[in-house]
């Protein structure tokens, strides 16, 4: 199993699209940086046919120390969780790449 890295991306948008190694990488650290400005913000980011980013209110709760088995008191926190879509599902469960959603012409 391989761990896909923030390089390993900017390098596949480099073959793919062409654009040279550090528009690749600016791309996708502004890719990403609107999403966590959306999280951040309070939204849900969905991306089609990748999944859904949303954000999770959580209670105070009473939690214990396993070392030590005392109680103690976990705050009220917010935590992101992310649901694949059914596309991303599937071809998690197959092991087998699906082909790549066909890219909308831009009208001018």
């Amino acid at each position: 199993m391989k761990t896909i890295t923030r390089v390993n991306i900017t390098e596949a948008i480099y073959e793919e699209i062409g654009l040279s190694r550090k528009d690749s990488g600016d791309v996708l650290d502004m890719v990403i940086e609107e999403i966590r400005q959306e999280l951040a913000k309070g939204n849900d980011v969905k991306i089609s046919s990748f999944g859904t980013f949303s954000l999770r209110k959580k209670k105070a709760r009473i939690g214990r120390n396993p070392k030590t088995g005392e109680e103690a008191t976990i705050t009220p926190r917010t935590v992101i969780s992310f649901k694949p879509s059914h596309i991303l599902r599937q071809a998690a469960n197959s092991g087998k790449v699906v082909a790549k959603a066909p890219r909308k012409a831009k009208s001018k």
